[in-house]
């Protein structure tokens, strides 16, 4: 089977917020390996907020990941160019049932290869600094810790209500 990413379109924004919070938020026995409801509680998006993202960055693309572009959507990631050759890749979502099964590898490989053949030669991301493990993942597969922060966005729920006040973004990258 083949992964395909094309453009979301506006039908898919329900679905794709459905699954990103699932994947960020789920607990239980689905929940994703690297849910982040130990740290913020709440919904992770919503359709207007995809929506309005879109609108306000027409730059971007919330790109969806389908194997041989069939429905269900599987996956979903967002990719925006920052600058000439640097992208900033977030939001990546598998389906929680289909975690463990390389589909998350196979996602941000072809992310990255996207984001190449529009030019980029460097992805970045902000992950939050207590997720440890997502950290370890994303430097398994080539990104390293550049040493710089962001503050978190508290007071701005529009991603979820924090549950911690030691949440601050840490910057990765990989040079494609």
């Amino acid at each position: 089977m083949a992964l395909t990413l094309r453009p979301a379109l506006a039908t898919d924004l329900a679905p794709l917020a459905k699954l990103m919070n699932s994947a960020y938020r789920g607990t239980g026995p689905n929940a994703s390996w690297n849910t982040e409801a130990r740290y913020l509680d709440g919904d992770r998006t919503s359709e207007a907020a995809l929506k309005e993202d879109l609108a306000v960055k027409p730059q971007a693309f919330l790109l969806v990941a389908e194997e041989d572009s069939q429905p269900p959507i599987q996956g979903c990631v967002w990719l925006e160019p920052v600058s000439e050759n640097t992208w900033y890749l977030g939001s990546l979502t598998v389906d929680p049932s289909l975690q463990k099964s390389g589909l998350g590898r196979t996602l941000l490989a072809s992310s990255e290869q996207w984001a190449k053949e529009r030019g980029a030669n460097k992805i970045e991301m902000h992950v939050i600094n207590v997720r440890d493990t997502l950290i370890a993942w994303y430097e398994r597969r080539g990104y390293r810790l550049t040493g710089e922060t962001h503050p978190f966005h508290y007071g701005d729920n529009r991603f979820g209500t924090p549950l911690r006040d030691d949440l601050a973004f840490v910057v990765l990258e990989k040079q494609l």
